[in-house]
């Protein structure tokens, strides 16, 4: 299943997060943060950056413009719908840029044509070939996105396709818009739509662009370049409309982590992406969840005795990619309920805290005590608990022991 592949296809990363990811609510960005995080994308190897929609407001035109004059290396890319002022918009914006994308798109589904737009199947065939050829005489590097293409009817949407093709665009996008798909089955359908295009298909790029409704987003965008697809659109920490998009970093460390099965080559330095991640956050004041994979807070930490003992002889039992690899600084073994003995004498060695057999055994059941009650030990912590449980007068030097001891309940009743 899928067209023949081999690690030489290279998969084109095209970064959505200051468009798709910024219009989600609390997500917002100003001006001179959507260019921070555009050279941050542009660092990371991003190789198109979609940097707004410039028709939105003046604001996001300005932005776009900024962007589009600051980057030297990504493409930057401008979203327009399918109508003649947001193309010119789109143009403006882009025209300092070294590599300007104009991204045009309308809606296939019949629910979105019927009920949204209120158009005809034959009105959007020509909307769709008048926007491309417009947008295409201001920039050679057109892409063309069928929003709703997953509900769409398979026969019009391959008209759509070879209309937009002959008119001129050089990426067919082919959303999931609303997070519906399955990954078999967006496979079978990128696979379907690529054989219906027959030669033209060989003149342009095949994008993916997944909402994670259904959690699937990551999964299906890798099941649809599997099926010929070699773009990928995506965003930093998965951030976007409802659920959000792809998550870039969970994409790309797939294909890191897995070349037996996805045996696809691109641009991106993984070592850029937990930074990337880190000033995403900090830009938007939005958190990103704990468990997230790759960049989350827990995503390279370990608390069960029987991981962290694993961990300790060998960190292949329990991990499979470095945390150095993504940019983390390195991986936590959590002192906590479920912490072992292994991981407690490791800590206190490493904190300079020199206990007999008798002892450990004392700070570990102190430990495990507190831990139901805080649910985390940190350094000072186990200093005050060595202190309380063994006489040991071990705390750091900006920490008041008695009040340490007192608040977080390591002396009576421990």
């Amino acid at each position: 299943m899928g067209h023949p592949s081999s690690r030489h296809d290279r998969i084109r990363v095209f970064d959505t997060t200051l468009r798709d990811g910024e219009q989600a609510p609390g997500f917002s960005l100003g001006v001179g943060e959507k260019l921070l995080m555009a050279r941050q994308l542009e660092a990371l190897g991003a190789d198109v950056i979609e940097a707004g929609f410039p028709i939105a407001s003046d604001a996001d035109a300005e932005a776009v413009r900024l962007v589009a004059s600051s980057l030297r290396r990504a493409s930057v890319a401008a979203l327009a719908r399918c109508a003649d002022g947001d193309i010119d918009k789109a143009a403006w914006a882009l025209a300092p840029a070294a590599e300007p994308r104009i991204h045009v798109f309308i809606a296939t589904s019949d629910l979105h044509l019927t009920r949204k737009l209120h158009m005809t199947r034959a009105a959007c065939l020509a909307a769709a070939a008048r926007g491309v050829a417009r947008a295409r005489s201001y920039v050679s590097d057109v892409q063309f996105s069928a929003e709703d293409a997953t509900r769409s009817d398979r026969d019009f949407l391959s008209e759509v396709i070879a209309a937009v093709i002959d008119a001129g665009a050089t990426t067919i996008n082919l959303p999931d818009t609303v997070g519906y798909s399955t990954p078999d089955e967006i496979a079978d359908f990128f696979e379907g739509v690529i054989d219906r295009c027959g030669r033209r298909a060989a003149g342009v790029t095949f994008s993916t662009h997944c909402h994670d409704d259904l959690g699937l987003a990551a999964a299906n965008s890798l099941s649809a370049i599997v099926a010929g697809a070699r773009q990928i659109e995506c965003t930093i920490n998965g951030i976007g409309e409802r659920a959000g998009n792809a998550s870039l970093e969970e994409v790309i460390m797939a294909m890191s982590v897995r070349p037996d099965r996805l045996p696809y080559a691109n641009g991106i330095d993984t070592r850029q992406l937990y930074p990337s991640s880190q000033l995403l956050t900090q830009l938007t004041g939005e958190a990103v969840q704990a468990n997230k994979a790759i960049v989350g807070r827990n995503a390279f930490a370990h608390e069960a005795g029987i991981h962290q003992d694993g961990m300790l002889k060998d960190r292949r039992t329990y991990e499979i990619m470095r945390p150095e690899d993504v940019g983390v600084p390195g991986a936590t073994l959590v002192l906590g309920k479920h912490s072992g003995r292994h991981a407690v004498a490791r800590r206190c060695e490493q904190i300079g805290l020199s206990l007999g057999r008798r002892d450990l055994d004392r700070v570990y059941r102190a430990m495990i005590t507190l831990a139901d009650k805080v649910k985390t030990i940190d350094d000072d912590d186990l200093r005050a608990i060595a202190a309380a449980a063994c006489g040991q007068s071990v705390v750091a030097a900006q920490t008041d022991p008695h009040a340490s001891i007192v608040e977080r309940g390591y002396g009576h009743g421990v």
